[in-house]
């Protein structure tokens, strides 16, 4: 099957685009959408949280960014034209708990794709980058040229890894664009693809969850400085995600700049408002209950995209909360177990 896929890419003229990650929630979305343009994905993902159930018509490499060795056959053996990287681990608590952990999978491995990457001559790579690079930001909504000030070891690595990516691009040696997302929600409006991790850190599958099982739903602080006490944010559909990354590689591909490129709706929505958001939108009672603040959550992170817009032509096409929400809901309510392949 695999020698077939890459007869088809050769006759065909298309490229193949390695995924790291990409059995991931945003990862999977994005290798649907270089599909559907007529590139072929090369997925490669350890799946310790991805799943081989989202990988759909893609070819699909099982392996770590640790593992030079295999990194760089698959290099080799599909002939790898340009990269989105998405492999990381991205749990904003843990990497407080862990900030090694954060440190040697998002940077030192990441460093290790580069570096493979400049001794075959990729030249070309799209990176998720996150909001979280900003901090506690000092004005909304956040512009790119808003100074970075990390305020956990999860923005840290993105941000380091982008200063790297910065440097290569400085010498010559690639042409990059990052992308910095504020909170990916919502599902594949076919209803192919999902949010399924675990265990659930995200808001909204939270709270679909919680409306199918009837559990209460935490809310973790609110006592900040928001109109309702709870933290607010910005929610980007991920299917608006990954046209944002297919834009990307295209404006590379024909020798645009690189870059830095925030991804938001420029709304903030509160914890409050989305879980009664989630009760409108199932027709369920939703309970919370308050704890606690976690250790390295800004108040407010809301995004402008301006510059996006203005140079790459993106718009999102999925901006209302509530039709955020739809999508996740149907996809939950047809996947009440997830992909099934977690325990």
């Amino acid at each position: 099957m695999i020698i077939d896929c890459l007869i088809i890419g050769e006759k065909l003229k298309v490229s193949n685009v390695l995924v790291t990650g990409g059995a991931g929630y945003i990862g999977s979305h994005v290798a649907k959408e270089l599909l559907r343009q007529g590139d072929q994905p090369i997925i490669y993902d350890n799946l310790r949280t991805g799943h081989r159930a989202a990988i759909r018509n893609a070819i699909f490499i099982k392996g770590d960014l640790s593992d030079s060795k295999k990194l760089k056959e698959t290099f080799q053996s599909y002939l790898i034209h340009s990269v989105m990287h998405f492999a990381a681990d991205c749990l904003v608590g843990e990497s407080v708990k862990n900030p090694l952990k954060y440190f040697n999978n998002n940077v030192r491995n990441s460093l290790q794709l580069l570096e493979i990457m400049n001794d075959i001559n990729v030249r070309r790579i799209v990176f998720s980058s996150s909001a979280a690079v900003y901090g506690e930001p000092e004005r909304t909504p956040i512009a790119e040229e808003h100074p970075p000030f990390p305020i956990n070891p999860y923005g840290e690595t993105k941000w380091i890894f982008e200063k790297v990516l910065e440097a290569f691009c400085a010498a010559g040696r690639l042409d990059y664009i990052s992308l910095r997302y504020f909170n990916a929600a919502g599902a594949d409006p076919e209803g192919n693809l999902g949010e399924d991790h675990f265990p659930e850190t995200h808001l909204i599958p939270i709270c679909l969850l919680a409306a199918m099982k009837r559990d209460p739903i935490p809310i973790y602080g609110v006592d900040y400085d928001t109109p309702d006490g709870t933290c607010i944010r910005d929610y980007i559909h991920v299917t608006d995600i990954a046209q944002a990354h297919i834009m990307a590689l295209e404006r590379l591909r024909n020798g645009g700049n690189s870059g830095v490129y925030n991804l938001g709706n420029a709304n903030g929505y509160s914890v409050r408002e989305v879980i009664e958001t989630v009760r409108k939108v199932t027709g369920e009672k939703v309970v919370s209950i308050e704890a606690p603040r976690r250790s390295g959550d800004p108040a407010r992170l809301v995004a402008s995209s301006e510059k996006i817009s203005k140079e790459l032509g993106w718009k999102p096409r999925y901006q209302d909360l509530e039709t955020i929400v739809e999508t996740a809901w149907q996809w939950h309510r047809n996947h009440p177990n997830g992909y099934g392949d977690k325990s």
